[in-house]
């Protein structure tokens, strides 16, 4: 395991609490140990309203709408293959920034209910998506990319208790 990852998380909604926030920052540490990050990375998590996701999605990616989860990545990345240390470490830090990710907590109370699970189980599943993002995953077929993507996210969530099934 990496030595220390620099995780923030900020929130511009009331109610996110250090409880949210250590959850975010477990399920960022074991995803990154799930893909065989062994050193120190940077992270970035923005929790906001469907509207304050709205208003970046709009401005990054020129969709108006909400959505549950937007990942930045830092580096153009394939699944499986890693950032170097050595050259991409942040020389102040000695973390490698991987990115940021924004999520809609209005989306995860929304989609938890929709698929009959939990806040956190959801909360979970789309930080654990958006790591997958900014290391190189991505869903954009419906064949071998999003299948090895779901199974990936799967195993990272069984390795937190929070698996399909589980509340």
């Amino acid at each position: 395991m990496a030595k220390c990852h620099l995780i923030s998380v900020r929130a511009t909604i009331p109610g996110m609490d250090d409880g949210i926030r250590a959850f975010i920052r477990k399920t960022i540490r074991t995803a990154l140990e799930a893909e065989g990050v062994t050193f120190p990375c940077e992270v970035n998590v923005l929790l906001t309203s469907d509207n304050g996701i709205q208003e970046i999605n709009r401005e990054q990616r020129n969709i108006d709408a909400p959505t549950d989860v937007l990942s930045f990545p830092m580096f153009d990345l394939s699944p499986g293959e890693l950032p170097n240390p050595e050259d991409d470490a942040d020389p102040e830090t000695d973390c490698v920034p991987l990115g940021d990710m924004v999520i809609s907590m209005e989306r995860v109370a929304a989609q938890a209910k929709e698929y009959g699970h939990s806040n956190r189980r959801e909360l979970s599943y789309l930080v654990a998506h958006s790591v997958l993002h900014l290391l190189g995953y991505d869903h954009a077929d419906e064949g071998a990319e999003k299948a090895r993507m779901r199974a990936r996210e799967e195993a990272i969530l069984s390795k937190l208790g929070q698996a399909r099934g589980k509340s």
